[in-house]
């Protein structure tokens, strides 16, 4: 018996919060950060993102995105729908760094399908073989110059096989779980007088 084939993936942390948001969505922040210099880049970042036109589910961020400090998945999602669009003509010149953000995108995007063929499976695959080929590109914007020590990038090389054996990743996916937070924790909190609040929550 192998303890480990019961772990299953997690869409939410692994994916969005993991992936996209404290690795990838960090290196594309620094890549532009030595193009155009640090204050710049924010800059840059903050006007594409508010000149993102509105549409039906497109979520408008504003323009002080880059100053936001805490994200909530649903904003991890809004800002996956768009950021390829909004932060293409930033890197132009830098075509193999583009290709690896839509790598990711793909892959996150499928990753989260409700149900799979073999053929969805095939694009899954694919799309980590993008990922694998263009990923040293960002190698420099590691504080050791490896990705060997982020176990969130080695979990990618086991989504298909995972998806095979256990069904799709929204059947083991933290969000909804983490939904729940609002109501059992969030605002039990706000209801506390914010003095020893552990208490007053578990009987609110």
């Amino acid at each position: 018996c192998n303890i480990y084939t019961s772990m299953n993936v997690d869409w939410l942390h692994q994916l969005l919060k993991g992936i996209f948001k404290d690795h990838t969505w960090d290196w594309m922040v620094d890549i532009l950060k030595d193009i155009y210099g640090a204050e710049k880049a924010l800059e840059l970042i903050d006007e594409r993102f508010f000149a993102l036109p509105r549409f039906s589910n497109i979520q408008q961020f504003g323009d002080k995105l880059t100053r936001v400090k805490q994200w909530t998945g649903s904003e991890y999602k809004d800002m996956l729908k768009v950021w390829l669009a909004a932060l293409a003509p930033l890197l132009k010149g830098h075509p193999n760094h583009l290709k690896f953000l839509k790598s990711v995108t793909d892959f996150i995007l499928i990753a989260g399908y409700h149900s799979h063929t073999k053929s969805t499976l095939r694009y899954l695959q694919d799309t980590l073989h993008g990922i694998s080929r263009n990923i040293h590109l960002f190698l420099p914007y590691r504080h050791n110059q490896s990705i060997s020590k982020i176990p969130k990038i080695y979990s990618l090389f086991h989504y298909v096989e995972c998806i095979k054996e256990m069904g799709s990743a929204n059947n083991s996916d933290t969000e909804v779980s983490e939904a729940a937070h609002k109501n059992l924790i969030k605002d039990g909190y706000r209801a506390s007088n914010k003095v020893d609040y552990i208490p007053q929550i578990l009987r609110w």
